[in-house]
């Protein structure tokens, strides 16, 4: 089972920044799809942003322009980037993967059933 560890979430007010950071592999990291998701108590998860193996992102509507995503191969870390943040961001964000030997299309990195692994979460809070 390969580990994705995430960091960084906490508590702000709206309009405040926060950055997630996923600790994983390098393996892991330069898979075909790496990306973030959230869940809200009583709602679906949803994705945030992901990258492919190309370099390709792709984001959820309702954070673009706000939210970056981005790699740091020295440190093999995902970093989630989250800017004038909302109440309704809040949420359990996770990092995800898909298994790096299993060829993905770009346009399936947004597709939750695709991802192979999965961190434990990371708690944001954000108050009005």
């Amino acid at each position: 089972q390969e580990e994705l560890v995430e960091s960084g979430g906490g508590s702000v007010q709206a309009g405040g920044t926060l950055e997630l950071s996923c600790a994983t592999s390098d393996s892991i990291l330069h898979g075909y799809c790496v990306g973030w998701f959230r869940q809200a108590p009583g709602q679906a998860r949803e994705g945030v942003a992901a990258i492919h193996g190309s370099g390709q992102i792709k984001y959820a509507d309702s954070i673009k322009g706000r939210f970056t995503i981005a790699k740091d191969s020295a440190k093999n870390t995902l970093y989630l980037r989250m800017n004038s943040l909302k109440p309704e961001d809040a949420a359990m964000y996770y990092c995800a993967a898909t298994r790096p030997t299993r060829y993905l299309p770009a346009g399936a990195c947004g597709a939750i059933s695709e991802y192979d692994f999965w961190g434990q979460g990371t708690q944001v809070t954000v108050a009005s």
